[in-house]
């Protein structure tokens, strides 16, 4: 196998993978793969609603109902990678359950008879009343919060990889340098802070960076279609948060 297809076969036993494995709700698996889908995803939901005009109280209603309803029809099934790109298809997914939930009049009770967890939603709206007050269009501002969402899953996961190898001190003194910004801390203060040498800690924070790409790369490579994708999302993802890479 070429070196190519070798890294194609990798990225799609690995892309969609929470997706393909709670398109069943059979099984604690299915089950908690389907929960970790919408524990990550549903803030971004939450405030592409609020940004629509719907009040605290329907974008409360409407985000647990919509959760509910991918549990209970299972209606994650109709995506699939080859649909394309994962946030495309929630929001899309979202957009028609909005008018019909407005049709039915919010009939049922927040969340459901399907909800497997509750969400957070004062803290939800505390989140919402710190977005900055902008022209950003409900379209955007749910693009933004995704990508803030993958961005702080990835920097979480390094700095608990960190922890694991004991270096949690490294990591938080570097952690500013994540976004390629050699200045905003001054090597001198770090030197003194980590004991190191000027060109040990370039090289930390150049591995660091890298580490951190590759995680968000990994996360990015479970929403979109194609290993060529992962590239165009995150210079997508960074234009959303309007941040370097």
């Amino acid at each position: 196998m070429s070196s190519s297809s070798s890294r194609d076969a990798h990225f799609y036993t690995t892309q969609w993978s929470l997706v393909r494995n709670a398109r069943s709700l059979d099984g604690d698996e299915s089950r908690a793969a389907l929960q970790g889908l919408c524990q990550r995803y549903w803030y971004p939901l939450y405030a592409y609603l609020r940004r629509q005009g719907c009040t605290v109280e329907d974008a409360q209603d409407i985000t647990q109902d919509f959760i509910a309803s991918l549990l209970r029809k299972n209606s994650i099934s109709r995506a699939a990678p080859e649909m394309g790109r994962f946030r495309a298809f929630l929001l899309g997914s979202l957009k028609k359950f909005v008018v019909d939930w407005r049709r039915r009049a919010a009939a049922k009770k927040r969340g459901g008879d399907c909800t497997l967890f509750s969400l957070d939603c004062q803290a939800a709206e505390s989140r919402y009343r710190q977005e900055p007050i902008d022209c950003l269009t409900p379209e955007l501002i749910y693009h933004r919060r995704w990508a803030l969402t993958l961005i702080n899953s990835a920097v979480d996961n390094v700095a608990a990889d960190y922890q694991r190898r004991e270096k949690s001190a490294l990591f938080s003194a570097l952690r500013g340098h994540l976004d390629g910004n050699q200045d905003r801390i001054p090597l001198a203060e770090l030197v003194t802070k980590l004991g190191m040498t000027e060109g040990a800690i370039k090289v930390a924070a150049h591995r660091l960076r890298q580490r951190y790409r590759d995680e968000l790369r990994r996360l990015i490579a479970n929403t979109v279609s194609s290993p060529e994708e992962v590239a165009d999302e995150l210079a997508e993802l960074f234009r959303a948060v309007g941040r370097r890479g």
